[in-house]
């Protein structure tokens, strides 16, 4: 019994730990901050397509007015500030709005209001135009939210910068937090979620079984933007691509988590999204499904690519302090 009592205890002390430090660790803000230019950048490319073509979406005539709207939504209800308006002028200033907050979003710019705000009118947006809205704006929104949680204007960004200033360039070092681990591991799980319903709803239709669903796809002429057709010769290839791209989805999930299968995971990332964008015409999807990667890829890494923006302001303050000393030598030698 002592020994059952001893594994139990011991199994309860490694699960807790283990989830403590999954959840619970402080971490470097690099990757959240990345992800923030990134996905603020499509945000704002995202919605100013919207509104260059607001008068199809949004207005008085257009193909999802107020009333076709009401029909489609039946009794329920999706807020929307976008209801309050079907004119052209209040439209407008409604667009320029959201386009000036994702652009402060993406720079850096008051960043912990930004992004709540960029995640309310992500979602505003979606539920206004729900039918014309797909993958790209669910993870617009995914982003958008868990972006909002943490502090990821703490590097690469203006916010930063003024703060530095504030503190006459001594401000150097940027703080871990539980929050920006918490955020990241939130982007994490989603996208495991993401990609293992998405491999599993493949395996419900006989295309993907017997190896043809890729050919299926880029034979669509509705989707084609490079003609890729020439695969009809090689029917080996496209049942392979077609294999290898649910395999990729349901184990992702799995091998994702182990560091040396994460950079092989995340490489065929590269090519299955980037297939996506070129061959099927979804550029700003493939897009954003790789910016949801970069979660995964560590800050340690990042770092090493990316120059470290307040290496300067160290060299300022060390310079500052060298000129001090030398200044209070020469006091000390003049009085002696």
């Amino acid at each position: 019994m002592n020994a059952a009592r001893q594994y139990f205890h011991n199994l309860n002390t490694a699960a807790v730990g283990g989830w403590n430090r999954f959840w619970f660790t402080p971490s470097d803000p690099t990757t959240l901050c990345v992800i923030r230019i990134l996905a603020g950048a499509m945000l704002f490319y995202t919605h100013l397509i919207w509104a260059l073509n607001s008068n199809a979406f949004f207005e008085m005539n257009s193909w999802l007015n107020n009333d076709a709207m009401s029909l489609l939504n039946g009794s329920g209800y999706s807020w929307s500030h976008l209801w309050m308006s079907q004119s052209g002028p209040s439209l407008t200033i409604l667009h320029v709005v959201a386009l000036i907050v994702f652009a402060m979003m993406t720079l850096g710019l008051f960043t912990r209001m930004t992004t709540v705000l960029a995640f309310v009118i992500t979602v505003s947006y979606a539920n206004r135009a729900a039918p014309a809205t797909f993958g790209l704006d669910q993870i617009n929104t995914l982003l958008a939210m868990y972006l909002m949680l943490a502090p990821c204007g703490a590097r690469f960004s203006i916010d930063r910068l003024l703060a530095r200033r504030r503190a006459a360039g001594s401000c150097a070092q940027f703080d871990r937090s539980v929050a920006t681990n918490v955020s990241i591991r939130l982007i994490q799980l989603h996208m495991c979620i993401i990609y293992l319903f998405a491999g599993l709803a493949k395996l419900k239709g006989p295309a993907w079984w017997n190896g043809t669903a890729i050919w299926g796809a880029i034979a669509n002429l509705e989707y084609q933007s490079i003609d890729m057709t020439w695969l009809a010769d090689w029917p080996i290839v496209v049942n392979l691509l077609s294999h290898a791209t649910v395999v990729w989805e349901i184990s992702y999930c799995v091998l994702i988590w182990n560091r040396l299968t994460r950079p092989i995971v995340l490489f065929l990332a590269i090519p299955i999204h980037l297939g996506i964008a070129c061959c099927l015409g979804m550029m700003t999807f493939g897009t954003i499904m790789l910016v949801a990667n970069v979660a995964f890829v560590s800050p340690q890494l990042l770092r090493s690519f990316i120059p470290e923006e307040f290496s300067h302001g160290r060299r300022n303050v060390r310079n500052r302090a060298d000129s001090s000393k030398d200044s209070m030598r020469r006091e000390a030698a003049a009085v002696s």
